[in-house]
């Protein structure tokens, strides 16, 4: 069965310029930031424009469907791999991109002036297809393992078999089995490769709009589970990360801001808003990225540590108090100066309830109080700083 190939590129384009309409649309809402725009473009005014153009070849002037067409769909599907980007929210600077696109896609028209140059002209636009189809991966994979998008990853995998597709197109057109002067040739083997290829443009733009739900769905959901103030953890946040394995030993911090009612009193809450913040910080250089920081509410905070030893959450907790107070000491004009008690419980490699292990920490951070403060007072067969 031989697949009429201007057929496919008719269809080709239409779908383009539906999806891409469907993109700008959804940039003109002002929800999704940038990226709808530059996929929209880069869909509807690029690939698309540029399909249509190459498949009205004997119907327009050469120079519309040979030199424009290919040029314009090569761009357009540069700036694609520069849309992935803007939705990563990586810098993309218009003045390399724009050389980007012009030096990459004006080579094109070498191959155009011959008319006997078109398995040339398609193994050159078939390896610069292949090559942003395998950088659009990489960056698809990328986002995937940032952001934990399932969507970003399913993006990636639709882009290797197209990248696939591209690179056979282009060996096929290296060994001259699609070659020769006129517009379509009657290859089985390219119309089947542009039929598939047209599912997977119009997939990859439904995958990129669930990418930004999936994506809008996570930061609601890290918005309503941390502290507005902090962006530590709140109650409800620690609560969804609390699962551990039952083997797994891990220790909690239970931390009061020791004068912070003074601190208030005598400087107001907008200076004790930013002590909170600034413990924050502190906290969070002092902890690995595994483990957890929560507000409790007010000035009390509760660190999990995991797969840590008794005395190595001791010393973090020393060097928290520590790196708080040397903090402390550089914001100007304090007469009150407040410190940390931290209590430290640790469940070891035993099956520990949860809620009986925050009892042990702050019956240690009670301690750490009534002992003087601004102290690590660690829970009974620990050994405390």
């Amino acid at each position: 069965m031989i697949l009429d190939l201007r057929t496919i590129y008719v269809v080709s384009a239409m779908t383009c310029l539906v999806l891409g309409s469907v993109h700008l649309a959804a940039f003109g809402t002002g929800r999704f930031g940038r990226w709808p725009a530059w996929w929209g473009i880069s869909n509807l005014l690029l690939i698309g424009i540029g399909s249509l153009c190459v498949s009205l070849r004997n119907f327009v002037p050469s120079f519309v469907s040979l030199d424009v067409g290919n040029v314009v769909t090569i761009a357009g599907y540069l700036l694609t791999f520069f849309s992935v980007r803007v939705f990563a929210e990586r810098l993309v600077d218009k003045r390399y991109c724009a050389l980007a696109v012009a030096g990459v896609s004006l080579p094109v028209l070498l191959f155009t002036v011959d008319p006997a140059t078109v398995s040339a002209r398609i193994f050159y636009v078939s390896i610069v297809c292949c090559l942003c189809d395998l950088a659009i991966l990489r960056e698809g994979a990328a986002i995937h393992r940032r952001e934990k998008l399932f969507s970003a990853g399913l993006l990636a995998w639709l882009y290797a078999p197209t990248a696939a597709i591209f690179l056979a197109r282009s060996l096929f057109a290296a060994s001259g089995q699609i070659a020769g002067p006129g517009a379509f040739g009657d290859s089985v083997v390219h119309g089947w490769m542009g039929a598939t290829a047209v599912v997977f443009f119009a997939l990859r733009s439904v995958v990129i709009v669930l990418m930004a739900a999936e994506r809008s769905r996570n930061k609601l959901i890290d918005l309503a589970h941390r502290d507005p103030l902090t962006g530590a953890l709140n109650r409800g946040g620690l609560a969804q990360r609390l699962p551990f394995k039952r083997a797994q030993s891990f220790a909690l911090l239970a931390i009061d801001i020791d004068n912070f009612k003074q601190l208030n009193d005598q400087h107001g809450h907008v200076l004790g808003d930013d002590i909170l913040r600034l413990f924050a910080r502190v906290a969070q250089t002092m902890l690995r990225p595994s483990d957890l920081l929560s507000r409790q509410g007010g000035d009390e905070f509760l660190a999990v540590l995991k797969d840590i030893t008794d005395a190595e959450a001791v010393q973090t907790a020393e060097s928290m108090r520590l790196a708080f107070s040397a903090a402390v000491g550089q914001v100007p004009g304090l007469t009150v100066f407040p410190t940390l008690s931290i209590g430290v419980a640790t469940s070891g490699e035993t099956d520990v309830d949860f809620e009986q292990l925050l009892r042990k920490a702050d019956e240690a951070l009670y301690a750490s109080k009534r002992r003087g403060r601004n102290r690590v007072e660690a829970s009974e067969g620990e050994q405390a700083a």
